[in-house]
């Protein structure tokens, strides 16, 4: 086997980045079994650092560009970074589990000095994974060289270099005052993606006509909108942008996938698991009187509770393998976003002792794709969604979040999601709609429509 086929078949791991790429320890580990590897040793230090000093984490990233941004942030709290000290590449279906294993390769060879030992402390990783199999993005896992997180009254810096480097780890003063100023809002222009909204509507019509049939109970229809900016897009005012207007969900960033879900996948905290699942929408009026009776509405509706009951069961069933106990609640609770109210239910498992070891990132990929986002039966929609859809979801719909060095982490559901080129001007926006046999397609196109809100005004601010 060659060394450019084994890249291709099992990945790459590159130590260095576009911040170091001068430096001689720049240095990249070749898995195939016919080159020699070549290990540098990374160094990860966490220092305890007063919240107050932190301030806005997203207030942080130094640089506008996209490709050079990551944030896993809820409610003021979690971890941003930048730089890229180490990267994880893979692809294919076995792209969950190669990454795993070379993350716990690297981590278990980096010399870590951690002073305050909380979740997202010492070395991590952010990391997105394409929805399909088969998808050409693949998936990343990238290790910043600069990393602050907030969580309650702790606050903390990790920086990871070459072991030979032993510059002090910077402090959050200092790293405010290093941050480029923001670039001016954008003017965008919108376009049809893959498909126009007629034709997705007939698409979904198609689907409709198949649940019918009962040869699928639920199969959930994606579209993409493409817009275009007049110049290139400051990725740290999208960010703000979307965690000022929905602070309940997680914003995230990592590789150009930039968005806030509202839908936790998994986290995986010392043994607990919890996620959230939600399934079943409606659109907000803005009229507080008017969107409690729609709460209600939603809660009583028997498509919207049947499309839901096929994600939590979907979720769980995919625990059960690896847990000792499971929690569900018995009914679902109306989540209130500004711009839809969704269907939601909390699930929370402790795994079994001889699944002790499961990194979040293993259960992650155990319940991709739920049936909030693909459908039921999971393998038929898939089908189902590769055959009608009519394009590639990329990383859309794929987990997105974060894996510390002992497995724990966040991983949500890349939804309310945009992909940002290259250039900074051409991004592409999702949506998704969970269809069933009583799916009115106007309907789900206008739900797609609202759906996409979030990502257009963080945009076009």
């Amino acid at each position: 086997m060659t060394t450019r086929e084994g890249r291709e078949k099992v990945g790459r791991i590159t130590w260095g980045g576009r911040y170091r790429r001068s430096r001689r320890h720049i240095l990249t580990l070749m898995t195939d079994a016919a080159a020699a590897p070549t290990r540098a040793t990374l160094l990860a230090r966490t220092v305890a650092v007063p919240t107050e000093a932190v301030g806005e984490l997203l207030d942080l990233l130094p640089g506008p560009q996209p490709q050079e941004a990551m944030a896993w942030v809820r409610r003021g709290e979690g971890i941003v970074g930048w730089g890229e000290a180490a990267r994880i590449d893979t692809s294919g279906p076995g792209r969950f589990a190669e990454a795993d294993a070379r993350w716990r390769d690297l981590a278990g060879r980096m010399v870590v000095r951690d002073e305050v030992q909380a979740p997202g402390t010492g070395p991590v990783a952010f990391g997105s994974f394409s929805f399909a199999a088969d998808s050409p993005t693949g998936g990343s896992l990238v290790v910043p060289e600069v990393v602050v997180g907030r969580r309650g009254q702790q606050a903390w810096v990790t920086t990871v270099v070459s072991a030979a480097e032993l510059a002090p780890v910077p402090s959050p003063t200092a790293l405010r005052s290093a941050r480029r100023p923001l670039l001016p809002p954008v003017a965008a222009d919108y376009l049809a993606g893959a498909r126009d909204e007629a034709h997705w509507r007939d698409a979904v019509a198609g689907v409709v006509d198949l649940i019918r049939t009962g040869a699928v109970a639920k199969v959930v229809m994606a579209r993409d909108v493409c817009a275009r900016t007049s110049a290139p897009v400051d990725v740290r005012r999208l960010l703000k942008n979307l965690a000022g207007d929905y602070p309940s969900c997680w914003t995230f960033a990592v590789d150009a996938l930039v968005g806030a879900t509202p839908e936790l996948l998994v986290r995986r905290e010392r043994g607990l698991i919890s996620s959230r699942v939600l399934a079943g929408t409606i659109q907000r009026t803005g009229d507080d009187e008017a969107d409690l009776a729609r709460a209600a509405s939603l809660a009583r509706s028997s498509k919207d509770l049947e499309e839901h009951e096929f994600a939590v069961d979907s979720l769980t069933a995919s625990l059960a393998p690896y847990a000792a106990s499971t929690n569900a609640s018995d009914a679902p609770f109306v989540l209130h976003l500004p711009n839809v109210m969704h269907l939601a239910t909390d699930v929370t498992a402790v795994l079994a002792t001889e699944h002790a070891d499961m990194s979040s990132l293993q259960v992650a990929a155990e319940l991709h794709p739920t049936a909030a986002v693909c459908g039921t039966p999971t393998e038929l929609a898939a089908e189902v969604i590769a055959e009608r859809e009519g394009m590639d979801r990329g990383r859309y719909a794929g987990p997105v979040g974060w894996l510390g060095a002992d497995g724990d982490g966040e991983w949500g559901i890349a939804l309310r999601s945009a992909q940002v080129d290259a250039t900074g001007t051409g991004l592409r926006l999702f949506a998704g709609c969970g269809i069933v046999a009583a799916s009115d397609p106007a309907d789900e196109l206008a739900e797609s429509v609202a759906k996409l809100a979030p990502m257009r005004s963080a945009l076009d601010r």
